[in-house]
This record gives C-alpha cells, sequence and structure tokens, in this order.
C-alpha cells in the first residue's frame, strides 16, 4: 500500500521540498552586490523588511488587498452558491458552466478586457458620460480599484464553488422545519444555513485570500505606482539581481499562508468536527 505513495511523495519532494529549500538557503545569505566577497549565514534579509517603514508598507498594503477581495468575493458569492446549490432547474448546468467559464480564458486577456473596460475612454466612463452621471472621465484603472475589481472577478469562481458544495450538503429539511415553526428567511440563514456552511466559509476565505496576496499579472496590468505588493517588489528585487531578499520576501508569504492554513484548520475543521 505504501508504494502508492511513491509517486505523489516524489512529485512533493521535486517540486515543493526542494525549491521551498532552496529558497530558504538563499534568503540567508545576502546578494553578491551586498557582499562582494560572499557572507555568512544571516537573518539580515528578513530583518530588512520589519525593519523598515517601506516594506513595512507594502506588506499591509498585500494583506489589505487580500482582506478587500475577500470580503467582496464572499458578499457576492454567497447569494450566487446558495442559489446554485438549491436550485433544481434544468438549467443548473449551464448555470455552474457560467460561473466557471472565466477559469478557462487567461488571466492575461481578463486583466486586458478590464483595461477596455475600465480605462479614460472605456466603455464604463462613456457610459456614465453618456447617462449624464459624470461630466469626466473617472479614474477606474491604474489605482486600488481596477486592481480589488479585477482580483475578484478572477477569483470569485473559487468562492463560488467551494461555498455551494459544503450549502449543497446542509439538508433542506432543516430549513423546512424551521419555516414551518415561523422562523422568516433571515432567521433561517442566520441560525441554520450560515453556521452549518462556515468550513466553506473557512475554505474559500482561506482560497481567495491566498491567491489574492500572491497575484501578480492583475496588479501589474491594473495597478498604478501606489499599488505595490509583494509579488511585485519579488520581481523589481530579481530584476535588480537581488534574489536573495526576493527569495526571503517569498518566504514570508509563505509564513503568510502557512499561518492562515492552520488558523482555517483550528477554527472551522476542528468545530465542524466537534459539532
Amino acid at each position: 500500500m505504501i508504494f502508492c505513495l511513491v509517486p505523489i511523495l516524489v512529485l512533493l519532494l521535486a517540486f515543493f521540498v526542494v525549491p521551498f529549500g532552496v529558497m530558504l538557503y538563499q534568503s540567508l545569505f545576502l546578494s553578491l552586490l551586498q557582499a562582494p566577497e560572499g557572507s555568512a549565514i544571516t537573518l539580515a534579509n528578513y530583518t530588512k523588511l520589519v525593519g523598515d517603514l517601506f516594506y513595512l508598507k507594502v506588506l499591509g498594503q498585500t494583506l489589505a488587498l487580500g482582506v478587500g477581495v475577500t470580503v467582496l468575493a464572499l458578499v457576492i458569492a454567497y447569494p450566487v452558491a446558495y442559489m446554485l446549490a438549491r436550485t433544481r432547474s434544468r438549467w443548473r448546468q449551464w448555470l455552474v458552466f457560467l460561473v466557471i467559464s472565466p477559469l478557462v480564458v487567461s488571466i492575461v486577456i481578463r486583466s486586458y478586457g478590464w483595461m477596455v473596460l475600465l480605462g479614460r475612454a472605456g466603455t464604463v466612463n462613456t457610459l456614465l458620460q453618456s447617462m449624464g452621471i459624470t461630466e469626466h472621465p473617472l479614474a477606474l484603472m491604474y489605482n486600488w480599484f481596477g486592481v480589488v475589481v479585477a482580483l475578484t472577478h478572477v477569483l470569485l469562481p473559487y468562492m463560488i464553488l467551494t461555498l455551494a458544495s459544503v450549502i449543497e450538503g446542509i439538508p433542506e429539511s432543516l430549513e423546512d422545519t424551521a419555516a414551518v415553526l415561523g422562523a422568516g428567511w433571515w432567521s433561517r440563514f442566520r441560525h441554520i444555513v450560515f453556521p452549518l456552511s462556515l468550513e466553506g466559509v473557512g475554505a474559500g476565505v482561506t482560497l481567495v485570500f491566498m491567491l489574492a496576496i500572491g497575484s501578480f499579472v492583475s496588479v501589474l496590468l491594473l495597478g498604478g505606482a501606489d499599488t505595490l505588493v509583494l509579488p511585485l517588489l519579488i520581481y523589481q528585487q530579481v530584476i535588480l539581481i537581488n534574489n536573495n531578499f526576493a527569495a526571503a520576501l517569498g518566504m514570508y508569504l509563505l509564513a503568510i499562508s502557512v499561518v492562515l492554513l492552520y488558523v482555517q484548520a483550528r477554527t472551522f475543521r476542528v468545530r465542524g468536527a466537534a459539532a
């Protein structure tokens, strides 16, 4: 039986453990530009991030972007996921296809699509001006607004599918019983549906947040000078041939993801198991 695990163990070792090990090793040394004659093992690359206000600001912006995109995706996705989980329409398969259809389109193409929509001469500004809502084009791109909108669109299917799979497992008879006893839709949602779907909420929030803080293409294409996040900072450091500091930044992103996974496991899965 253990031999069946050999292929997956080899895959994890070759493509996850070894690359992360190399990145960790590189992060413990200074770059050749900083130490031309080489350097001993040091934590300077790690202390540099937490000791400089500029890098702390970038870290804060990265986390804020992840929180903003995650909250917006959750608010939009939950009603859609509930509808997909409860509908008995023969069009359900087509509705699911519409949800996952953005995933088959390249993220670059989707980002350029939002550039066409949100540009100063784009579709949204043209409609707003033609309707008399605004006299001048709005700055909808090259700022945080454009980045959040694009990332929410990119990551929304993950949240919807995660929530729908959990909500579908909640027996409808519980809601029917509560309705018979006089509970309105809000009471049924607050006391039955939402508490029982918390595991899905936790999984969806964790997945979307990790993907959001690691996003690169959408931020690069739709962001501006002020929308600097850790993935873009890592890219800049690689361009500047400071791979060691870039490796330390990558380890910070990995640490954030690991901590979030631990919190999600302790908060939602264990609670669900205890229930």
